[in-house]
């Protein structure tokens, strides 16, 4: 049986993305045949000049080996591959097993098999293969972990075979690439949509619409005619069981009230003020951040709408089904030169901004602070994420603090379920 996959570099194999198999796959010819092809030229050009015969027919029979270990190599290969179905979408840090399995119609020797992987993910997974009798199935199973988000291509599939000078090599097509989309990690996170001004029960805010239910405990109150019997704390009727009349006092759970049942997340991409480096460690924090919020109030039942600095990412995604979506739109996000508050100004300006906002920035400037300050006059719920690193502005944090709305501190290191344990500001209520 023949080895399994090697992710190591094989003997006689060169890198991948180097000049020489760049040239390799074009022409067809090895380093080693590339070479002696130029000895053969050179070997001509001597014995011309000196009017040597042997020297011309010892070069003419170097290209005669050339010329016959280019036509081995290009002989067709009688093989059928199949490559088994890989999920189209997988999680950064999931593990993949690729399963490989080739048929040959006839006796096949000497040949190498190789699945190209992203750079990002290590080397191709290649197996060298002596020989295959005439209807054999050989399978192969090779792994790979994607550790970063985006959209990767896994194949092709090619068969690489030469002569055995190694002066030639032929890489053939047997299946063809397939997409995947890395979606960034997420972590457990708390949010509360509330608002401070408009926090409790039974006030309303003047503008947005109250979430019916709630999130959070808030008390307890006598059961009335028409309330949910869900809503009945069973434990509290025990408690208050009446032996003498065989009767309970039956409360009922309130929570307390949230502003709204519309997020908007607003993504900061000016590489301005990111953290250098592909990937930016600031970066993917952000992107990382934005994924575990949005995954998180999508399962609560919000609806959510996503902004970067360009434009509208996604619009008012609702239910556990929109995280593919939601998920999607992240995977593919990237920098750009864009700044954040033309962004901010559309956000301020639009009729229905009255939301709960979350901005995650790693670095709040004078002017987008004042954009929040709007939002938080009409009526707005808002949480600040400022991704910290050694060159972010002391100024942020305290801009985040003048503005008595929720923020935290997130740094490219550190676990999110931590960070958002301890919401900073006046508006956090605990």
């Amino acid at each position: 049986m023949p080895a399994p996959f090697s992710r190591s570099s094989l003997a006689g194999s060169v890198p991948a993305g180097s000049f020489a198999l760049r040239l390799e796959r074009q022409l067809g010819m090895t380093v080693a045949g590339l070479s002696l092809a130029g000895v053969v030229v050179v070997g001509v050009v001597v014995a011309r000049i000196v009017h040597s015969r042997p020297m011309t027919f010892l070069a003419y029979g170097f290209l005669l080996l050339v010329v016959a270990s280019v036509a081995l190599a290009r002989r067709k290969l009688p093989l059928d591959a199949h490559r088994a179905d890989l999920p189209t979408r997988v999680r950064e840090g999931q593990r993949l097993d690729v399963n490989v399995a080739v048929t040959a119609r006839r006796r096949v020797s000497s040949i190498m098999f190789e699945d190209e992987i992203p750079g990002a993910f290590g080397p191709s997974a290649r197996v060298p293969v002596a020989t295959i009798p005439a209807g054999d199935e050989v399978t192969h199973t090779y792994s790979f972990v994607p550790t970063l988000r985006g959209v990767y291509e896994i194949g092709p599939l090619v068969a690489i075979t030469g002569d055995a000078f190694g002066l030639s090599r032929r890489r053939i097509r047997l299946a063809d690439p397939v997409k995947i989309i890395v979606h960034p990690r997420t972590e457990s996170v708390h949010d509360r949509v509330l608002s401070r001004e408009w926090e409790d029960p039974p006030v309303r805010p003047p503008v947005a619409k109250p979430w019916p239910t709630g999130f959070e405990f808030y008390g307890m109150r006598d059961y009335q005619p028409g309330d949910d019997p869900r809503r009945i704390m069973w434990r509290a009727a025990a408690r208050t069981w009446d032996p003498v009349d065989g009767v309970s006092r039956y409360m009922v759970r309130e929570s307390e009230q949230g502003v709204t049942d519309r997020v908007t997340l607003i993504l900061d991409t000016d590489e301005r003020h990111h953290s250098r480096g592909e990937p930016s460690e600031t970066f993917e924090t952000a992107v990382r951040t934005a994924a575990s919020l949005g995954v998180r109030h999508l399962k609560d039942g919000f609806s959510v709408t996503a902004y970067t600095n360009s434009g509208e990412m996604v619009k008012s995604l609702r239910g556990n089904r929109a995280q593919i979506p939601y998920l999607d739109a992240l995977a593919t996000v990237g920098k750009g030169s864009v700044r954040l508050s033309t962004m901010m100004s559309r956000i301020v300006a639009s009729p229905r901004s009255h939301t709960h906002v979350v901005l995650i920035v790693p670095e709040l400037s004078a002017e987008v602070a004042k954009s929040l300050r709007l939002l938080l006059d009409g009526g707005s719920s808002v949480l600040v994420v400022l991704v910290r690193w050694e060159e972010s502005d002391p100024a942020s944090v305290r801009r985040a603090g003048a503005l008595d709305c929720n923020f935290v501190e997130v740094r490219p290191d550190q676990a999110l379920d931590r960070v958002f344990a301890t919401i900073h500001g006046t508006g956090a209520r605990r």
